[in-house]
C-alpha cells in the first residue's frame, strides 16, 4: 500500500501551515482525476475540489492519523460525500438514492493504488521539471519516460551516455525527495 506522508499530515493540522500549497499541488490532480471519473465537467470538478479542500482545512486540525488506515481512503470518502451532497443540493439525486449507501461510479475503480502512484509521479515531475536544464530533462524524458536506450538518447542529443544516466539519477533523486512518504519509487 502506498502511504501518505504522516509528517505532511501533521504539518497540515495548522490552517495557516506553509505546507498547504504542497498538499494542494500534489493532491489536486488526484482529486481532479476522481472528479472526472465521477462524470463531472471542468467547472463542476473545480467546484468539488474547492469544496473538498475547504473541508480539509476545517477538519485537519482535529484529524488523527491511525497507522494501518488510509488517508487516501478517508480523502476519497470526503470527496464522494461532497459529490453526493452537491448533487442532492442541486436536486439531481432521486429520492430512492437518498437511502442507498454511497458507492463509487460504475466502471473500473478510480482509486486503485497504481493509478494513484501514476497521478502522483506525473504531478511530482511537473513540479520539479524547472529545476533541471532543458538538456538534462530531455535526456531523462527520452530515456525513462519514452523508454529509449541511453546510448540512443545520448547520440540523438549529442551527449555522453554517462550524462544520460546522471540526468536520470538526479531527476529520480529529486522526485523521491518531492514525493517522500507519498509514493514508493524504489
Amino acid at each position: 500500500m502506498i502511504a501518505t506522508s504522516v509528517t505532511l499530515l501533521q504539518r497540515l493540522r495548522e490552517p495557516e501551515s506553509a505546507h498547504w500549497p504542497r498538499f494542494v499541488d500534489l493532491y489536486t490532480p488526484l482529486l481532479l482525476y476522481w472528479a472526472r471519473r465521477l462524470g463531472l465537467g471542468p467547472a463542476d470538478a473545480a467546484d468539488l475540489i474547492q469544496d473538498v479542500l475547504v473541508i480539509l482545512v476545517r477538519r485537519m486540525p482535529s484529524f488523527e492519523y491511525r497507522p494501518g488506515q488510509s488517508f487516501r481512503g478517508w480523502l476519497r470518502t470526503v470527496a464522494l460525500n461532497q459529490w453526493k451532497h452537491n448533487r442532492r443540493k442541486a436536486g439531481r439525486l432521486a429520492a430512492t438514492m437518498e437511502s442507498r449507501p454511497l458507492a463509487a461510479p460504475a466502471g473500473p475503480d478510480p482509486f486503485e493504488e497504481q493509478e494513484y502512484a501514476r497521478v502522483m509521479v506525473h504531478r511530482g515531475l511537473d513540479l520539479i521539471r524547472e529545476e533541471f536544464s532543458p538538456a538534462a530533462w530531455e535526456a531523462f524524458r527520452r530515456h525513462v519516460l519514452d523508454d529509449l536506450p541511453a546510448a540512443e538518447v545520448a547520440a540523438a542529443l549529442g551527449l555522453q551516455v554517462g550524462t544520460v544516466y546522471a540526468a536520470k539519477s538526479r531527476v529520480f533523486r529529486r522526485l523521491r525527495e518531492e514525493l517522500e512518504g507519498l509514493v514508493d519509487l524504489d
